[in-house]
C-alpha cells in the first residue's frame, strides 16, 4: 500500500563511502538529500556513525571473521553497483580502503541484516540485545519502522509501541499507546496481536489503522485489507467483534469492563452495527489512500470533522508540539471542520479564527485561547 526504499544497496554504498571518509562531494550531497527526506533513515545513519566510531576504537580480527559468513552476500551486493560502473576505480582501491568498506558493511549489515535477508528495502528499529523493544514518537513527529517479522508500522505523533523484539513465540504481540498504521506480514501459524486500552486486535496479515491515545474516550480500528478480530483481554475469540475490509470500528473504552456484554444483535442489512458500546460503519473504498480521512496523517495531513475546540486542541498539541490553554469553558464548545498540511501553528490558528471568532495568543510553545466576548 505504501512505498518503501527501493535501492538499499546504493544507500549502503553511500553510507560506506561516507563513514570511510572517501565519499565525493556529489555522493555526500546525494546521501544528505536522502537523509533529509527520511527522518528514520537519518536516525539510523546517526546510530551507524556512532557505532562506526566506537568500532574503529575497539575492533578485532575475530569480530570481523565471525561476521563474515553472515554478511558477505550483503556486502557484495552493496559494493557491486559502483564496481560495475567504474572498473578502473575498483582496481585502484588499496587494501586499506577495502578493509574499511568491509568493516563498514559488516556494521551496517549487523544492524539491518534481519530485514535485508527478506529482501525488504527499508529501515526499522535497532535492537542491541534480546528483550523488549520500544518505538516512541514525540509530539510533532511521525515515524515508520520495520519489525523483525517484516511487518511495517507507522506511528503518529505522541505514540508508543512496545513489543518482544525477536517475535520468537507462537504469536507476534505488540502494545500500542497512541495511533499506528500496520501493514502486517501474513504468517497463518503466528497471529499478530495489538494490545491497547483493554482490547486485543488479532490479525494474520492485513492493513489497518488503530487510534487509542490515553485521553481518547474510544478505541478506533479502521480495516483496509484482510480480516481482524477485536475482543477484550479477558474474552475468548468466540466473543470477538469481527471486521471486514473497509469497515471502521469505534468501541468505547468503558466496554473493556468485563461485566458489560458486547454483541452485534443490532446489525443492519448493510452489515453496519449501532450498539450502545460500539459502532461499525463502512468507509468509502473509492477514495485513494491519500484522500482517506482516517489515515490522512500518513500523508502529513491533519484532518478534523465536527471537532469541538477541546477535542481539536488535543490533535493540534500532538501535531505541532504545543500546549493549548483555554481561558474559559465557552470557547471549548466551538466546532470546527478542516485540514492542515503545510501550515505553521500561527497560520493554523489564523485559519480557525477566520472560521469562528475567538482570541488567541502564542507565547513560545504555549497558546492561550479565549472567547471573543
Amino acid at each position: 500500500m505504501f512505498c518503501c526504499l527501493e535501492t538499499p544497496d546504493h544507500i549502503f554504498y553511500l553510507i560506506a563511502r561516507s563513514l570511510s571518509g572517501e565519499a565525493s562531494p556529489e555522493e555526500l550531497e546525494e546521501l544528505t538529500e536522502l537523509l533529509r527526506h527520511d527522518a528514520l533513515l537519518q536516525q539510523q545513519y546517526d546510530l551507524l556513525v556512532r557505532i562506526w566510531k566506537e568500532k574503529q576504537n575497539n575492533n578485532t580480527v575475530e569480530d570481523s571473521f565471525d561476521a563474515n559468513k553472515s554478511v558477505s552476500r550483503i556486502i557484495s551486493r552493496a559494493a557491486s553497483e559502483e564496481m560495475e560502473e567504474d572498473n578502473i576505480i575498483r582496481k585502484k582501491r588499496n587494501r586499506k580502503s577495502r578493509r574499511i568498506y568491509f568493516a563498514t558493511g559488516i556494521l551496517i549489515a549487523l544492524v539491518l541484516v534481519g530485514w535485508l535477508w527478506k529482501g525488504i528495502g527499508t529501515f526499522g528499529p535497532v535492537s542491541q540485545k534480546p528483550g523488549s523493544e520500544k518505538i516512541i514518537t514525540q509530539n510533532g513527529t511521525r515515524t515508520r519502522s520495520l519489525l523483525h517479522d517484516g511487518t511495517t508500522v507507522w506511528l503518529n505523533a505522541g505514540s508508543k509501541l512496545s513489543y518482544d523484539n525477536d517475535f520468537s513465540g507462537s504469536t507476534r504481540e505488540v502494545s500500542l499507546e497512541g495511533e499506528a498504521f500496520f501493514d502486517v506480514v501474513k504468517q497463518p501459524n503466528r497471529p499478530f496481536i495489538v494490545h491497547t486500552s483493554g482490547f486485543d486486535i488479532r490479525v494474520l496479515g492485513t492493513e489497518f489503522n488503530v487510534k487509542s491515545y490515553p485521553d481518547d474516550k474510544n478505541v478506533e480500528t479502521t480495516l483496509y485489507k484482510g480480516v481482524v478480530q477485536v475482543f477484550r483481554h479477558e474474552d475468548s475469540l468466540s466473543k470477538a467483534i469481527q471486521m471486514a475490509p473497509n469497515q471502521k470500528l469505534v468501541v468505547s473504552k468503558q466496554a473493556a469492563n468485563p461485566s458489560l456484554k458486547l454483541s452485534e444483535e443490532r446489525k443492519s442489512f448493510a452489515g453496519e452495527v449501532n450498539n450502545s458500546l460500539f459502532t461499525i460503519t463502512h468507509i468509502d473504498s473509492t477514495k485513494t489512500d491519500s484522500a482517506r480521512f482516517e489515515t490522512a496523517w500518513l500523508y502529513s495531513r491533519l484532518e478534523f470533522r465536527r471537532d469541538n475546540f477541546e477535542e481539536l486542541a488535543k490533535k493540534l498539541e500532538r501535531w505541532y508540539n504545543v500546549n493549548i490553554i483555554f481561558k474559559d469553558d465557552k470557547v471549548k464548545k466551538l466546532n470546527f471542520n478542516g485540514s492542515f498540511e503545510k501550515e505553521t501553528v500561527d497560520q493554523a490558528f489564523n485559519y480557525l479564527k477566520q472560521t469562528i471568532l475567538f482570541n488567541y495568543k502564542i507565547e513560545g510553545h504555549e497558546i492561550y485561547v479565549a472567547s471573543s466576548e
